[in-house]
């Protein structure tokens, strides 16, 4: 039965300036906007946050990057560098619970909208800045983007074959990874201000964000003496087999599954032995315990794929993880997109947007008393000029027109 999504109010009342663009900020606040904050997105009139890809003169015919990152959230079009619309934000700003930005080092310090200017008019706001790189590192003044940080945080380094070039793992972990640990301190600092009445500066680097998802790999690199290494799709410990990406029928781009069994759990091993037809294995001194296989690990790779080339991969996980030993396909974007269990337990969601149509697209996977938050449409540039103004301002229809005509919204 399909799970219905509901408008989540665990942040109702809260309101975000977003000064945020492209992906890193704009991750952290439309998770806010998930759990019901009020997120106001301050855009550039003309071509709003660079992450829309809007053209000059032409239809957006890519909207899809702007749509994952700007759900549920609202968009006013303020010219910053105007005396009259930085008054404008500023008033926003005093009414307040969040601000967050994302600009290039320096950018909105520039712009007059820095931390200590913000503090004097509105003392208990959550101010968060997300940079490439952190206050006091040679590279501050540097520019980033995901890749950036993965090559600088260390993801790249432990990503690829061995002896082999690294490669940029596919997801966007320095962006969305960045977000969210942005996120999940702000929610802290705003439960804090709750007992204190006191705001508070936020700051993370990407390059920093990178580095606390490497655990694992730092804690390899403790163990083995030296950087942690690259093992294509092993795990980068190598302390386990068989453990890795196994080639399944037919044979396409990404017909494997990845099984593992737990150094912790002798037990998997035997399991998949007779799941697969080997029973005469068992007590094999080659293989029987995690140690002779990592030393026969080429071997047990080789069993291991004799049976699972002879299955799809959906048959190979169902078929592995029914005794007990983890396994999980490989599957794409578009087998994802398209399954229809994704849709029903509302991890994918349809946006109804009213200049593009409809847009199948993740939402927030978290439940909330069984259900997941709605998903609402990215917001048209500008569309909430004169809500938000006359909500949050009191600025009447006839000058939300006029600042229009001059340019200032």
């Amino acid at each position: 039965m399909a799970v219905n999504p509901i408008d989540l109010d665990l942040l109702q009342g809260i309101r975000v300036v977003d000064f945020t663009q492209f992906e890193a900020g704009t991750s952290c606040t439309e998770t806010l906007a998930w759990m019901g904050a009020e997120v106001v997105k301050v855009e550039n009139p003309k071509t709003g946050d660079p992450g829309r890809r809007l053209q000059p003169g032409r239809p957006d015919n890519d909207p899809y990057y702007f749509f994952m990152f700007n759900a549920n959230k609202k968009s006013v079009t303020i010219n910053l560098k105007s005396p009259r619309g930085l008054e404008i934000v500023k008033e926003m700003l005093k009414k307040a619970d969040v601000t967050v930005e994302n600009m290039a080092p320096g950018t909105i310090e520039r712009l007059g909208l820095g931390y200590e200017v913000v503090r004097e008019i509105n003392p208990g706001i959550i101010y968060c800045q997300v940079k490439g790189f952190g206050e006091g590192s040679p590279y501050q003044n540097g520019l980033a983007f995901d890749m950036i940080a993965q090559a600088a945080g260390g993801p790249i380094s432990v990503t690829g074959e061995p002896g082999r070039p690294p490669v940029k793992p596919g997801p966007s972990f320095g962006d969305t990874g960045t977000g969210m640990l942005m996120a999940i301190t702000l929610l802290g600092a705003l439960y804090r201000r709750q007992i204190t009445g006191q705001g508070r500066r936020l700051q993370i680097a990407m390059q920093d964000a990178m580095v606390h998802y490497m655990r694992t790999c730092f804690s390899t690199q403790a163990r083995l003496g030296k950087a942690a290494p690259r093992r294509g799709g092993k795990s980068v410990g190598g302390n386990n087999a068989p453990s890795g990406l196994y080639p399944c029928r037919p044979g396409g781009p990404n017909d494997y599954v990845y099984l593992t069994t737990s150094r912790a759990n002798p037990e998997h091993w035997r399991r998949l032995l007779k799941l697969i037809g080997r029973e005469d294995l068992i007590g094999d001194p080659r293989y029987d315990t995690g140690q002779a296989r990592l030393e026969h690990e080429a071997e047990v790779d080789a069993i291991v794929s004799e049976w699972t080339r002879r299955h799809t991969k959906e048959e190979a996980m169902r078929l592995v993880s029914g005794v007990g030993v983890p396994a999980g396909a490989v599957f794409d974007t578009m087998e994802l997109h398209t399954d229809p269990n994704m849709e029903e337990r509302g991890i994918m969601q349809i946006m109804r947007h009213p200049q593009h149509g409809d847009f199948k697209m993740p939402g927030w996977p978290v439940r909330v008393d069984g259900a997941p938050p709605r998903l609402l449409p990215a917001p048209i540039l500008g569309q909430h000029n004169a809500e938000i103004l006359s909500e949050w301002l009191g600025i009447d229809a006839a000058e939300v027109e006029a600042l229009t005509r001059d340019g200032i919204l």
